[in-house]
């Protein structure tokens, strides 16, 4: 089996998380964060809405983890982004970093909003 290291070129992969933190190319960051192919920036969380709206035209999907555990997205959250006209797509924390880095990997149009996990 041949295998291939992924390459993010001029992207901001995931590389790790923990409690209260991500290491996003390499940095260490802490609290919820909008991860984006340009940056990673601090996100106010599920309030939020005007930091991943910025990215409208930019993006079609948004991947947003929740934590630890699934949970639903407050109504007024998702319907502001689908307005929008962006796709909101709701997961753990754990796997919308995987999912993510996978979907960065094939050049698509996305980001993610995160919450961290906690110990």
């Amino acid at each position: 089996m041949h295998l291939e290291e992924i390459s993010y070129p001029e992207a901001q992969p995931i590389d790790g998380y923990g409690p209260g933190f991500f290491r996003i190319a390499g940095k260490v960051l802490r609290g919820p964060l909008l991860v984006s192919p340009w940056a990673a920036t601090p996100w106010g969380g599920l309030e939020d809405t005007a930091t991943p709206m910025a990215l409208a035209g930019r993006i079609d999907v948004l991947f947003l983890g929740m934590g630890s555990e699934i949970a639903h997205a407050p109504v007024a959250f998702r319907q502001a982004l689908e307005e929008a006209g962006i796709g909101v797509e709701i997961m753990s924390t754990p796997a919308a970093c995987r999912t993510y880095n996978v979907i960065l990997s094939e050049g698509r149009r996305i980001a993610v909003a995160i919450l961290p996990v906690e110990g």
